[in-house]
């Protein structure tokens, strides 16, 4: 009985070892994303009001990014309103103006994870959805 025990733990050994090393090659290329609440804001000058709504999510590469990312939240938040409150409509009214606000806020959040964490951690940001009228 012990023979037929010993060869199933054999047997399970073989076969787990090589998922194992699947799971340890995923790890390295570990990708996840952050999706951050919507944020909806005013721009422009009283007498040109003009609102911006803007879905955002954060692309990480690792897990100890992950967790920078929700330890900071609240500020990373703060920080973007500031930055989406600030433009007017030539920094939003094109595409390619959309993508320099997105390289902008990218920017904005690696500089600010990198005074608070001593790294970057953000690989990249996305606009799901970016709304102007």
């Amino acid at each position: 009985m012990f023979r037929a025990y010993s060869r199933l733990l054999a047997l399970l050994l073989v076969l787990v070892a090589p998922l194992a090393q699947s799971a340890e090659d995923k790890g390295s290329t570990y990708i996840s994303y952050i999706e951050l609440k919507p944020f909806v804001t005013n721009f422009g000058t009283a007498d040109d009001m003009h609102f911006l709504k803007a879905e955002v999510t954060l692309q990480v590469d690792s897990e100890a990014a992950h967790h920078a990312v929700n330890a900071h939240k609240a500020q990373i938040r703060n920080d973007l309103v500031f930055l989406f409150s600030a433009q007017t409509e030539e920094s939003v009214g094109t595409v390619a103006a959309q993508q320099l606000l997105s390289g902008e806020a990218l920017k904005l959040v690696q500089d600010m994870l990198m005074e608070e964490e001593g790294e970057t951690y953000v690989a990249d940001l996305f606009f799901t959805s970016l709304v102007v009228q």
